[in-house]
């Protein structure tokens, strides 16, 4: 299938705020037909290794639904976790603590879970965006001291298709990428996360440097709306 986007236009993108009525710290961001469901919640406790160290923690778990691809996959039981599903969380936790500064969340736990709805490439990019949007929400909720707030960050994936650079890859873009990279940036071009591999040959250092240049034009876009969704007013209350 012919892209339709040129090479630098990320794909159609709406974070909805306040998605679930009965969980005002959740939001829905849509990324081309890409769906995730993210959803934070604040715990008055923190894992042992934090236990009367002053500092929070945050943490995210990531699921697909069974019927979010093409093909059902199996749903996550117990200890049957998936190894990928694993990685994930592990990505959107690790960038979202580079946001926040823990010693100002106290003895408190910010959990994300990230569920994909439907997945059409870039589900752990959207995650993270949505992430932060729904981080920001909880915090909002309560009076935290100002100096929580780091940074913003976003993501979004970059690849080479057919040896030309494109921007917010989707499934048919990723299935057939030469090279596959996810960027998590902050909002001054700040690097937080790269996962770059050669899938079906090496990158240069300049192809590199083009892939993050033109990641970042699309994680300003996606800031903006990031900033819209955060800015927007609880329709419940």
């Amino acid at each position: 299938m012919k892209r339709e986007r040129s090479f630098d236009q990320i794909r159609q993108t709406v974070i909805i705020p306040y998605y679930l009525e009965k969980h005002p710290t959740s939001v829905l961001i849509e990324v081309g037909l890409t769906k995730v469901l993210c959803a934070a919640t604040l715990d008055d406790k923190v894992p042992f290794f934090l236990r009367n160290k002053g500092s929070g923690w945050i943490t995210s778990e990531y699921s697909m639904l069974p019927c979010s691809g093409n093909n059902r996959s199996n749903r996550e039981i117990g200890n049957r976790r998936n190894g990928r599903n694993m990685e994930i969380q592990r990505l959107i936790g690790r960038s979202l603590r580079t946001a926040f500064d823990l010693t100002y969340l106290k003895e408190k736990t910010l959990t994300i879970d990230c569920d994909v709805i439907q997945a059409d490439g870039g589900t752990r990019t959207a995650s993270i965006t949505g992430a932060y949007v729904a981080s920001m929400l909880a915090f909002k909720q309560k009076e935290f001291n100002p100096k929580l707030f780091c940074r913003q960050i976003a993501a979004i994936s970059v690849g080479i298709v057919d040896d030309q650079i494109l921007l917010d890859l989707d499934y048919n873009d990723d299935s057939n990428a030469q090279v596959d990279c996810n960027i998590v940036m902050d909002q001054s071009s700040n690097l937080i996360e790269i996962q770059g591999t050669g899938e079906k040959r090496p990158f240069s250092q300049s192809e590199l440097s083009t892939m993050l240049t033109l990641g970042y034009k699309g994680i300003q876009e996606l800031m903006n709306i990031q900033s819209e969704a955060i800015e927007k007013k609880n329709p419940y209350l």
